[in-house]
């Protein structure tokens, strides 16, 4: 896709004229809408969002805590230095500070990394998950809701996970007869639920009111966040679900602070990661999936079959025992 930023009518010959932007897609020339318009707008302003600076966020918005424990975790020298009485010196050598006439403002992505409440600025900032143990078509009354998850991305990011990791994700031991050494192997490989909830995240659209939602279901946990990969990205690629190689990043500093982290690489490798890590495991395959205006993105990670299978003996179990209790009391009954 690509376009200039100068409005055209849309007939040249009308008296009265209606001027609108046009963008090249494939062969046409079409009018940009919804997520079309607003990556043109984003490429117009050419500072990516999480680079810019906010009016709204203030000095006391930054916790010296998170920012710390993040310089000693990276082992910077500033984490040496008072932020109680040095605070704006380390953000402006963090090149966190955007500089206007006689004054500066505090960038977004200070208060994505280092904010107790970056939601206060981005609405909807959160992550929420929901369960539905029997499947959301199969039984979609019974759910169980986890109270929203909130906090900077780091925090969100690790909530998340000692949460997945505490309640949804299992071991299986199997000790084959013909070896020595077990087979080891789970519902859902940490790794790869790691850098789905980190790409959540990292690539979400900040100024898009929605959470990230992470549906949980016999079969699968789906991760759905706002906006869709962008139209640098052939659709094909998309629902291959292989490899998906942007020529820009829409919040490059947050992928910067995170990978200092060791959360992400930054390099496109966060989708082959995790279908590599569902092979390892012996799981199928992740799905992607987008419409064609890139609105949102959902990824779908299946559970592994030897789970699956594990659930319906044991339900099929407790039906029979339900149907045993019945029948002897119709019997008493009598």
């Amino acid at each position: 896709m690509s376009a200039d930023h100068t409005k055209v009518p849309d007939q040249i010959t009308a008296k009265q004229k209606t001027y609108n932007y046009y963008i090249r897609y494939n062969s046409s020339s079409i009018v940009p809408k919804d997520e079309y318009e607003r990556e043109l707008i984003n490429l117009a302003n050419r500072m990516p969002f999480d680079d810019r600076g906010n009016d709204d966020i203030k000095l006391t918005d930054i916790s010296p805590l998170l920012l710390h424990d993040y310089l000693v975790k990276v082992k910077s020298s500033l984490a040496d230095i008072s932020l109680t009485d040095h605070m704006e010196d380390v953000l402006e050598q963090m090149d966190l500070l955007e500089a206007v006439p006689e004054v500066w403002r505090i960038k977004n992505v200070a208060a994505m990394m280092f904010s107790e409440r970056p939601d206060r600025f981005f609405r909807q900032a959160q992550i929420e998950i929901v369960l539905f143990p029997e499947g959301r078509e199969k039984n979609p009354n019974n759910l169980i809701e986890v109270e929203p998850i909130r906090g900077s991305v780091p925090q969100m990011i690790e909530k998340t996970l000692s949460y997945l990791n505490t309640n949804i994700i299992k071991k299986q031991i199997i000790k084959p007869k013909d070896r020595a050494q077990s087979i080891t192997f789970f519902n859902y490989p940490y790794q790869a639920l790691e850098e789905a909830v980190v790409n959540s995240l990292y690539h979400r659209d900040w100024t898009i009111r929605e959470p990230v939602e992470i549906i949980v279901e016999p079969e699968r946990i789906s991760i759905l966040s706002f906006s869709g990969p962008n139209h640098t990205i052939p659709m094909e690629d998309v629902q291959k679900g292989i490899s998906l190689r942007s020529r820009r990043y829409r919040n490059r500093r947050l992928g910067e602070f995170l990978k200092e982290l060791d959360l992400t690489e930054g390099r496109a490798t966060g989708i082959p990661t995790i279908q590599d890590e569902l092979k390892d495991n012996g799981s199928p395959q992740a799905t992607i999936e987008t419409d064609e205006e890139r609105t949102y993105f959902l990824i779908d990670i299946p559970c592994h079959p030897d789970f699956i299978k594990e659930q319906f003996v044991l339900n099929k179990d407790v039906v029979k025992d339900v149907v045993k209790d019945v029948v002897k009391e119709l019997s008493e009954r009598q």
